[in-house]
């Protein structure tokens, strides 16, 4: 089947719906209560998307926190699976590192499971970070 896609940059009430059907299909995401995205989304400072244009359904998402000048934190790359071999996390990457405002951040960071290193290696992303520990408050 042959998809066309459009970007966006921001998602309306709707699509806040489809993006907690995309959250609901990953480990990481799936009890996520829909008020504390509508929040999230609220203070994240830059959203990247597609959606489907003959279905109009968000089918792509990513968000990333930046001072612009610093870091970039890129959260939550997701892509439905049923759209997943059509270049669309490349897209989503791509737009995130090539956005006007993002393009002087000196470090961009993201958390990833270890058979997905090699996809953002494709631009650059290592885990050798000169010694620097993750840590975590629960």
């Amino acid at each position: 089947m042959l998809f066309e896609y459009e970007f966006i940059d921001r998602i309306s009430e709707e699509q806040i719906f489809q993006l907690m059907q995309l959250y609901r299909n990953e480990w990481w995401t799936k009890d996520r209560k829909l008020e504390d995205v509508r929040r999230m989304l609220a203070h994240t400072d830059f959203i990247f998307a597609f959606y489907e244009k003959a279905s109009r359904q968000l089918v792509a998402f990513t968000r990333v926190l930046s001072d612009r000048v610093y870091k970039a934190l890129i959260f939550d790359v997701i892509v439905a699976p049923e759209h997943r071999e059509h270049k669309l996390g490349r897209a989503l990457m791509n737009a995130v590192l090539n956005h006007p405002e993002l393009k002087s951040v000196r470090h961009f960071e993201l958390y990833c499971l270890p058979e997905l290193e090699p996809f953002y290696e494709q631009w650059g992303f290592t885990k050798e970070v000169g010694g620097v520990r993750f840590m975590r408050k629960a």
